[in-house]
């Protein structure tokens, strides 16, 4: 096996699951992370893999395109996917996982692997290749103005976390716990709206005062995570036709299904947290705690966390990076994560899971797994490679992107599973000929 040795930056999902996936390889690894020593506007905690929006990972199943990449890296042994799983909580047909415990765990397998070493300390440079960059979407600016000397100009947009509440602070006389269309038994809270009441939270909640924006960010969104006061003013029945939406739920005090429902999710292992799904926002402390307070079940709700908003940056990837997440005509240089335009956890694993086997691979002399794009793991890496459009935007993992089947199939869950399927059988035959 090569003994060169690699550097990653960034002990987030990407650097912690490349790191992992060279050291398991047998190749040694200096993991540089600046926490503890400097944290970024949006990170808190001192460990690795840090969830800082949502705690769920999101759909399971293999007819969601989400649930088939977590399937094809836990047959390519993820460690953030093992982690995950260890720690999930209920969430109904989604993996969501005690936030804390996730990243507790993930931090002690890479600390206690004895081919990793850990630096705690700010890189402000591209260090000297074999490297995979994985800063992540809040890269300092030291690091960020070396990959604008590589790249260019960087793009950005804004990213939003939801609230979290304690559930001993709920009026459980006004809630009830479902999942839509009874999926996963009671793991989630309801809190049912009529017509009024929907109206009457929307009309604060479209005149409630924001956050002013700091000196590293603008106004501009990204589609994929928009704040829910951004949405209340697209129109009236956004909402109700968007998180708020009541389809599967059924109100058991009535026997129907509410005008709208606020979906509470469990956020930490002993369910005392709960996340308020879909509810990313902008809005100042107090606000929240004034409109919110207006959801039924929420009057006197304590908030364990307010709702935040952060700058996330991305390089410009198509023709700067291959699919393998390498830079064009910089050898043994990758970049992974949500720098490189791949959206989510899930995916930000997959792109580090990805770079991590790819440089294994190059610094042994061999050929690269090519995952095609039949799979999910491969048509991100192509996505972020060759996209062709005028305005290349971050991406979430979804059917679309993968290639389609040669004959039609005209019917949905039919269509999707049989790419699911191929993606799979494709996966091992990849995996059996770079296992050789």
């Amino acid at each position: 096996m090569p003994k060169d040795r690699v550097t990653v930056v960034g002990a987030g999902l990407a650097g912690c699951e490349a790191a992992w996936q060279l050291a398991k390889r047998g190749i040694p690894v200096t993991l540089i992370e600046m926490k503890p020593k400097k944290f970024s506007p949006a990170h808190h905690s001192s460990d690795f893999a840090e969830l800082v929006c949502s705690n769920s990972f999101r759909g399971e199943r293999l007819q969601n395109a989400v649930g088939l990449l977590k399937e094809e890296l836990r047959r390519l042994d993820s460690l953030v996917m093992r982690c995950a799983d260890a720690t999930r909580v209920p969430a109904g047909g989604a993996l969501a996982v005690d936030r804390e415990g996730f990243s507790r765990a993930v931090t002690q397998s890479v600390r206690n692997h004895p081919s990793i070493e850990v630096v705690e300390g700010e890189a402000e440079a591209i260090p000297e290749s074999p490297a995979i960059i994985a800063t992540g979407p809040l890269t300092s600016e030291p690091m960020a103005k070396s990959i604008s000397g590589l790249f260019g100009d960087g793009l950005y947009f804004f990213d939003a976390a939801a609230p979290i509440v304690t559930v001993e602070s709920l009026d459980m006389d006004k809630i009830f716990r479902q999942s839509r269309y009874d999926k996963g038994g009671e793991d989630y809270i309801n809190c049912p709206m009529n017509e009024a009441e929907y109206f009457a939270f929307l009309s604060e909640l479209k005149n409630a005062e924001t956050a002013e924006l700091k000196d590293f960010e603008d106004d501009r969104i990204f589609e994929g995570c928009m704040p829910v006061e951004v949405m209340a003013k697209r129109g009236d029945m956004t909402l109700a036709y968007g998180p708020l939406k009541p389809k599967g739920l059924t109100d058991p005090r009535t026997g129907k299904r509410p005008f709208a429902v606020v979906q509470l999710r469990q956020d930490d292992e002993k369910g005392t947290l709960f996340n308020i799904v879909g509810f990313q926002t902008h809005l100042k402390f107090p606000e929240q705690k004034r409109v919110f307070s207006m959801i039924p079940g929420l009057e006197h709700a304590e908030f364990a966390r307010y709702g935040v908003m952060h700058r996330n940056t991305f390089i410009h990837s198509p023709g700067n990076l291959d699919a393998n997440y390498s830079v064009k005509g910089k050898p043994g240089l990758y970049f992974a994560g949500q720098i490189t335009g791949v959206e989510g956890y899930v995916e930000s694993t997959a792109s580090g899971l990805v770079a991590g086997i790819s440089l294994a691979k190059w610094l042994g002399g061999e050929s690269q797994p090519d995952f095609t794009g039949k799979t999910a793991v491969g048509a991100l890496g192509r996505y972020i490679s060759t996209y062709s459009g005028a305005d290349f935007q971050p991406m979430n993992i979804t059917f679309g992107i993968i290639e389609p089947l040669p004959e039609r199939i005209r019917q949905k869950t039919e269509r999707y599973t049989a790419i699911a399927e191929r993606a799979l059988n494709v996966l091992d035959d990849v995996i059996r000929e770079y296992s050789h």
